[in-house]
Formats: C-alpha cells, structure tokens, sequence
C-alpha cells in the first residue's frame, strides 16, 4: 500500500537534485570544471547530464549555487574540490557536467 506523501514533507536530497536544472545565473564567464587549469575559488552554475550523475553529483554536495575550492586541477584530468569542509575527486568525464564561475 503506497503512502500519500504530504507536499510540505519533501527531502532535502530530493529539492537538491531539482536544483541540478541549475536555475542559478552566473555572471562571469562560464566553464566546465575540467578546462579549469588553475587553482581558487569557484561557483558551481550549472550541473549537466542525466538523473544519475546529476543526483550523485548532488549527492556529494556539489550542486548550483555552491562555492567551492579548487584544490587540484589538472586541465583535462582528474580534479579535486573542497565543498563543505570535505574533499571530493571528480573524472575528467564527469566534471565535464559541472559548470563553474570564478568568485
């Protein structure tokens, strides 16, 4: 038997993932995370790509609107940011789908 689920009773994931759409509009110029060839601080834009890598992208802090560090980027490599007070490594193919700002 399915429950009926209130609409003032949603997850916080589940908003996070709708934000993957990435509503945000950022001003300055911009680009995916792996053509990023140094380090700073960014703004996440815009989350690109289907369901699952935009949820598990989200799933691991990193959604539009979300200042981050780059701590380690190789321009078309691996990448390294620091969100939240943790560390995350994205692959080049998925930091493809994260676009960012300079802050």
């Amino acid at each position: 038997m399915l429950r009926k689920r209130d609409k003032g009773n949603s997850s916080c994931f589940t908003d996070t993932v709708k934000k993957c759409l990435g509503r945000h509009h950022c001003s300055d110029l911009v680009s995916p995370l792996s053509k990023r060839g140094e380090t700073g601080r960014i703004k996440i834009c815009k989350v690109t790509g289907d369901r699952a890598i935009c949820s598990r992208i989200a799933a691991m802090g990193v959604y539009p609107g979300v200042e981050a560090d780059i701590i380690c980027s190789g321009k078309g490599s691996r990448c390294i940011l620091k969100v939240n007070g943790g560390t995350v490594s994205f692959d080049a193919d998925v930091s493809q789908n994260i676009l960012v700002t300079n802050l």
